[in-house]
């Protein structure tokens, strides 16, 4: 048995269970291994009910009776009565009616905060573990795995006690000088720490290796990927300072200072100032960093400019249609009074109008094409391309990116520049790993003309003052947003809200206006109708999922309203906030929790800033890294346990990478370079 081994011909995994695992992207044995727990339940320790004292309790009891109450709107209290023959206690869930089903008369361990609640002492929200399902050795501190296509933590934890001889003599594969150096446990005794620990400080002298590895192999990655891209030939774009002032000077507002900071560094990459080559530089790999509404569109016309002044073409790609039509329109106003010929090309764009287009820029007649995934194809031929810029770049993937750079002209000899945007602030921790090898412009200043978007956080219970504030702004020609989680209703997770519910009750509440739907499922065409429409004030309501967090500019729209909104991180909830705010009307974000119990103090930062940087640094404190860009985005990059917040240990791995490069090949750490390779491929942007 290795790593590769099938799960299926694991002992004891029938077809039934492998299925499962596989339903939950689990197939081979290595990523089962790689499959880490979430939390630890301290089970070493029970307590008999007539000795329990406040405070984190475990006791093992069984269910002497249960109770589901269904509160205001959807939400739920659970309650049930433990017995463990020594006394009883209260346990409460917060809206989980399905622990209804889950009791009988086995025995269970329970274990949560046992508190004064309302009056009562109680065990609130506790875990639940069946006696019966635990592994060999009970009585310990035991691995809480996520759930994953209804896969059973105690099914996790069987197979892997299964693979714990495997476990235990993995081969290591980082170099034993980086293993003394830094005093890391083996990849062995990790592993086997995480998954089995004795007790909480084993985990500790785990987590720390495995987090170890996660940000030494991304800082790695990033560090290979910068060294590749210097051996890129670029093209040499000269600054044209007088053309650039008057340009500049002549924009119908003020560009702030972020821009204008950002803007130089930009022109100064095009020109290469650093180079000692006066005829080929090193391609511009930079990332243009911007909060919502700050700019980021104007800076990089100017340097569309600057390239179209230098003789080379400009090719802006946008993740939706009606995205890239407008940039093709922002860029248009600014550009074409100059002489620069701006075009667009969508899936919309067919037969001879694209076949003119086309030709038109293979024979260099077009300066700034901006599109689509249209971009990327084949028969799309420029002239001379000398500049791509790439709006959200989460959004497309390496091979879709690759390919518009390799687009540089009939002999292929140079790269061409790159500007990557987001308006997704990254915190500086995250910028030094996930995105080492790229320089960074941000842009931290918002324009003095936009008005600032009152947040408010509204309870279940003034929902119909909620309504008849949005009423009062609809009569006013105003527009409005609702965002939910899900599309549809989900039978088990019932206090969810859908699109699909939400459109239901706004029907009912709002039956004089014109209401809108939009969500992932639908075609890119169907969505772009639906956001042509809103645009148009032809919808006076849009209900989405959280598809709108990144897009068009609606100036009329001045309310959002985001349903469960503690099942959102910050910089998302951020995001979805600067969709209004775009016009000269004030604009309001209203923030609707489905907890019954209390505000969360995470919900509250959203109330309290604007600011994104702050949320963002605040979200990779609270819930990771993949909440910064959304789980499809970032999920990938597999960080289980690394805390990007933890700036002493990212010092130690970005130590460790600048020694192994200085001193050791890749060629030589199979694993190791296996493993790099991927975060290469996930993190590089030329």
């Amino acid at each position: 048995m290795n790593l590769h081994t099938k799960l299926s011909d694991v002992r004891g995994v029938g077809a039934k269970t492998a299925a499962t695992l596989a339903d939950g992207g689990l197939t081979t044995v290595g990523e089962l291994i790689d499959f880490l727990p979430r939390k630890y339940e301290d089970f070493s320790r029970v307590v008999p009910i007539a000795d329990i004292y406040p405070g984190k309790m475990t006791v093992k009891a069984r269910v002497a009776s249960i109770n589901v109450r269904r509160l205001r709107g959807r939400s739920s209290l659970t309650t049930a009565v433990l017995d463990d023959g020594t006394g009883r206690i209260q346990a409460v869930w917060f809206n989980q009616p399905y622990r209804a089903a889950q009791f009988g008369s086995d025995e269970f361990y329970f274990s949560g905060d046992f508190e004064l609640k309302y009056g009562k002492y109680q065990l609130t929200n506790p875990s639940a573990e069946k006696v019966k399902d635990l592994p060999v050795q009970t009585g310990r501190v035991l691995p809480i795995y996520p759930t994953r296509k209804g896969l059973k933590a105690n099914v996790t934890r069987k197979i892997l006690d299964e693979l714990r001889p495997l476990i235990s003599i993995l081969p290591e594969f980082l170099p034993p000088e980086i293993i003394e150096k830094c005093d890391l446990k083996s990849v062995s005794e990790a592993l086997t720490l995480i998954h089995f620990p004795d007790n909480l400080t084993d985990f500790e002298k785990a987590r720390e290796r495995l987090a170890f590895d996660e940000i030494f192999e991304m800082v790695l990655a990033a560090r290979l990927n910068k060294q590749e891209n210097m051996k890129l030939k670029g093209v040499k774009i000269d600054f044209n300072q007088p053309k650039i002032k008057e340009f500049v000077d002549s924009l119908p507002f003020t560009m702030t200072g972020a821009q204008k900071r950002a803007l130089w560094e930009i022109l100064q990459d095009l020109a290469g100032v650093s180079s000692e080559d006066s005829a080929a530089i090193s391609p511009m790999n930079r990332l243009l960093q911007g909060d919502v509404g700050a700019g980021k569109t104007v800076v990089a016309g100017v340097a569309a400019y600057q390239a179209h002044l230098g003789g080379f073409q400009t090719a802006l790609a946008a993740p939706t249609a009606i995205l890239a039509a407008q940039h093709a329109a922002t860029l248009s106003n600014l550009l074409e009074p100059y002489g620069v010929k701006i075009a667009l090309l969508t899936g919309a764009v067919k037969g001879k109008k694209r076949e003119i287009l086309l030709k038109s820029l293979k024979n260099g007649d077009i300066d700034v094409l901006v599109g689509t995934h249209a971009l990327f194809e084949d028969p799309v031929k420029f002239h001379k391309l000398g500049f791509v810029v790439i709006d959200e770049q989460h959004r497309f993937g390496v091979k879709q990116r690759n390919k518009l750079l390799a687009k540089s002209g009939a002999d292929g000899s140079i790269m061409p520049h790159l500007l990557a945007m987001t308006a997704t602030p990254i915190p500086r921790s995250l910028q030094l790993t996930l995105f080492g090898d790229l320089d960074i412009s941000v842009l931290d200043e918002l324009p003095t003309a936009r008005k600032p978007i009152t947040t408010k956080i509204w309870r279940a219970s003034t929902r119909d003052e909620l309504y008849d504030f949005i009423r009062d702004e609809l009569k006013q020609g105003r527009q409005s947003y609702f965002v939910a989680p899900l599309i549809e209703d989900d039978p088990v997770d019932k206090e969810a809200k859908s699109v699909a519910a939400v459109y239901k009750t706004l029907t009912k509440n709002f039956p004089k206006w014109r209401i809108g739907v939009m969500h992932g499922k639908m075609a890119a065409d169907e969505k772009d109708s639906v956001m042509t429409e809103f645009k148009a004030g032809k919808i006076d309501i849009l209900v989405s999922t959280t598809v709108i967090e990144v897009g068009v500019d609606v100036p009329n729209a001045t309310i959002m309203c985001v349903e469960n909104a503690e099942r959102f991180g910050l910089s998302q909830l951020h995001q979805l906030r600067g969709r209004v705010g775009r016009g000269e009307h004030q604009s309001y974000c209203f923030i609707l929790p489905s907890d019954i119990e209390k505000v969360s103090r995470r919900l509250r930062y959203i109330e309290e800033s604007t600011d994104g940087f702050y949320l963002a640094e605040k979200d990779l404190e609270l819930r990771g890294p993949g909440e910064i860009y959304g789980v499809a985005q970032h999920g990938d990059l597999n960080l289980q346990i690394a805390n990007l917040a933890d700036t002493k240990l990212i010092k130690k791995a970005s130590s460790a990478a600048d020694w192994f490069i200085a001193h050791k090949s890749l060629a030589d750490f199979p694993t190791l370079r296996q493993r790099v390779e991927r975060s290469q491929k996930l993190t590089t942007l030329n």
